[in-house]
């Protein structure tokens, strides 16, 4: 079905509330993502922090967009929370008329990317990223408008359809964090059943410790190396070989932050990290760690394969251990990490249950990976369906 077409400046009426900027006054800031994924609350500032001579004033349901993003789909409808924030004068601010065409609709309209793209491609400048779109050129931009009965049945279909896309992406979320609560498990059980039958020993008498640190950050000559400089932030794999950041061999010689031969098992003892995790990873490079972690180098007959699965096999057990310290931050004691009583087999059987427990890893990856292609199509979904709603076939 074919709607007629109305220019979006006769359905859209500019509104300017400018104000002289405040210094003593603190402001909510609130800005457009790209891609059309709409409009959000920012940071607070005082008027003082920043240089404008005047900010303006957007209300819930203004249909706002930034002259100099709008090529990257930087448009979008205001929600509640955005209600009473500010914006610069990059930002074009237009209230709707909601006898012509109602706000969802119109919302919905822009997040289709052909939509914004080919408006936004009214952009001009020399340069890409400073490219900028005119009011006047985005109002004579046209958009298909069915009757206002017709624009809400639409966007009463699209949401019902986005609200079972949601059910099913928390469905799929919960079925991804069974799969990983899976190996835990199954992992915890294959340890208990070891420890029956194995001696069981206080982790100190099985490691050395070593701790680490955090070169001067105004020494440059400390920071122009390649050596990786492994903090809490890393610790999302169980095999590390690389770190976010890099370190300088004269740091690693001149200041806490010694180099860590490959083989040790490194652990975080102090972070907010420790609020839900306590993560392990088996180095497998030369490296060095920050204050916030512990590098366990293990002695003759314990793997560090087997003490790293261990870890993630006890984290539940383990995390009981971990205690508040100030700020509301989290820590591990070093005393009762080096207490922690572990169950050490002889290494061949050490070998025989990692070779079970990497039995069981390929099994949840084979769960995860099947989740993450479900994930895509639900992802597909959506767009495919605001593309039939204003094709008029919804």
């Amino acid at each position: 079905m074919a709607w007629p077409k109305v220019r979006l400046g006769d359905v859209l009426r500019r509104v300017e509330r400018f104000e002289p900027r405040d210094e003593l006054t603190e402001y909510p800031f609130a800005g457009t993502y790209s891609f059309a994924r709409g409009i959000f609350v920012g940071e607070r500032k005082l008027g003082s922090a920043f240089a404008l001579p005047k900010i303006q004033r957007v209300r819930e349901g203004d249909f706002i967009y930034c002259k100099i993003m709008a090529w990257e789909g930087a448009f979008g409808v205001a929600p509640k929370e955005v209600d009473n924030c500010v914006m610069s004068g990059a930002f074009v601010v237009y209230e709707v008329n909601r006898d012509r065409i109602d706000q969802k609709f119109l919302d919905y309209f822009f997040k289709v990317p052909a939509h914004w793209q080919a408006i936004g491609s009214q952009s001009s400048g020399t340069n890409v990223r400073r490219q900028s779109l005119h009011p006047s050129q985005f109002e004579q931009a046209e958009i298909p408008l069915p009757p206002l009965a017709e624009q809400r049945r639409i966007v009463t279909r699209i949401e019902a359809l986005a609200a079972k896309i949601a059910e099913a992406r928390s469905l799929r979320q919960q079925a991804v964090e069974e799969a990983e609560a899976l190996w835990e498990r199954g992992a915890s059980k294959i340890f208990d059943k070891a420890t029956e039958t194995n001696p069981v020993r206080p982790l100190v008498d099985l490691v050395t410790i070593r701790g680490g640190g955090t070169p001067s950050k105004p020494n440059p000559f400390y920071w122009e190396g390649t050596i990786p400089w492994i903090t809490p932030k890393d610790m999302k794999r169980r095999e590390l070989s690389d770190a976010i950041d890099h370190i300088s061999e004269r740091a690693t010689q001149e200041t806490a932050a010694k180099l860590i031969e490959p083989g040790a098992v490194l652990v975080v003892v102090r972070g907010m990290i420790l609020a839900h995790t306590f993560p392990s990873a088996v180095l497998r490079a030369p490296a060095a760690i920050n204050q916030d972690m512990k590098a366990l180098v293990p002695k003759n007959g314990l793997l560090p394969e087997f003490l790293c699965a261990l870890f993630w096999a006890s984290n539940s057990r383990i995390m009981e251990l971990v205690e508040k310290s100030s700020h509301d931050t989290r820590k591990f004691e070093t005393e009762k990490l080096l207490g922690t009583n572990i169950v050490v087999p002889p290494l061949s059987e050490q070998r025989r249950i990692m070779g079970e427990l990497d039995a069981l890893q390929a099994d949840v990856d084979t769960l995860k990976r099947l989740q993450s292609e479900t994930a895509v199509e639900l992802d597909a979904m959506l767009p495919a369906i605001l593309d039939r709603a204003f094709k008029g076939e919804l």
